[in-house]
């Protein structure tokens, strides 16, 4: 998410049978909206999980809690974070789940482990942590010198990664978070640094920059340091925001200004296009029994689109 005061720049199973394939595709709900990519004759299928306007402009960070609802920030403003339970009918109903701190603004979600919520919180400079069963706020990281944490990824071995955009310099910094909640910086004078993902394997870090298009990926050493740092893709236009990996690697990049979200194969090659309904996708998650719910937030609509993948996500199951 870009600071309140700056327009956001143009900025992650086997194939079912052909019959299981048509009864999904005719199933209540799914909307026509769907999918890009030259020679690839399947069609993924979209529908609202939650409509237009039940979360605010702020809405981001979705993530699936080991309670099963899907989280996000921005229910009905900034400083919330929203539970959205999946009823019987398969539409979601929305709560607020809590309230953060005065001088909070939460946007990336991720779940350790142990079931912890953590949040960046952009304004405060922090990464939060809550309890679910409690819903208590504390901090975890205080990330100083900061500009506006924005994303956060999880590592299979507790480490948090957060990325760091300075949206009016159009540049960014990228952290490293400890278990023991001790943030070191880890690169500056990086672009406007967003959506960041580690993978499956956890021996790559993604780091996208939503102004200048580019995604770059490291490698990540035993004591969590990176080095290897090389381009996986650039887009030639609109821009990118959050992003998730399948099991696979894929990465599922929310593409701000396109309504898309781009598969990108870990060899950095675009797989396919899912078309959404809404132009400004702000992030994705991973999610449903089998971890192949796919949950994409709306800035332009408040809303949460939803469609299925092939793979489940990286974290699915853990």
């Amino acid at each position: 998410m870009e600071d309140a005061a700056i327009t956001r720049q143009p900025r992650r199973s086997r194939r079912p049978s052909r019959i299981a394939l048509c009864l999904f595709l005719l199933a209540p709900g799914f909307a026509a909206a769907s999918t890009a990519q030259p020679g690839d004759s399947a069609r993924v299928q979209t529908r609202d999980l939650v409509g237009d306007g039940v979360f605010g402009s702020g809405i981001e960070g979705p993530a699936v809690g080991p309670d099963g609802a899907l989280y996000a920030v921005g229910f009905g403003r900034d400083g919330t974070i929203g539970r959205v339970v999946t009823r019987a009918d398969g539409q979601g109903e929305a709560a607020l789940f809590v309230r953060l701190p005065e001088g909070s603004t939460g946007n990336g979600i991720r779940f350790g482990a142990d079931g912890t919520m953590y949040v960046a919180d952009y304004t405060g400079h922090n990464v939060l942590a809550i309890d679910l069963d409690t819903r208590g706020v504390r901090v975890f990281a205080h990330l100083e010198g900061a500009h506006q944490p924005n994303d956060i990824a999880l590592a299979p071995d507790g480490t948090l990664y957060a990325s760091d955009p300075d949206w009016k310099n159009n540049a960014g910094q990228l952290w490293r978070v400890g278990r023991d909640g001790i943030a070191q910086r880890l690169e500056t004078g990086m672009g406007t640094t967003n959506g960041i993902e580690v993978s499956p394997d956890g021996r790559h870090l993604y780091v996208n920059e939503s102004v200048q298009r580019n995604v770059w990926v490291y490698d990540i050493d035993a004591s969590g340091g990176l080095s290897g740092k090389r381009l996986l893709i650039a887009f030639p236009d609109h821009g990118m925001d959050g992003m998730r990996s399948d099991a696979d690697g894929n990465l599922y990049i929310a593409r701000y200004g396109a309504g898309v979200v781009a598969v990108v194969s870990p060899a950095g090659q675009v797989l396919r296009e899912v078309k959404l309904r809404g132009a400004k996708p702000t992030n994705v998650a991973f999610g449903g029994a089998d971890g192949r719910d796919v949950y994409v937030t709306l800035q332009d609509r408040g809303a949460i689109e939803t469609f299925r993948s092939e793979r489940p996500g990286r974290e699915s199951g853990r």
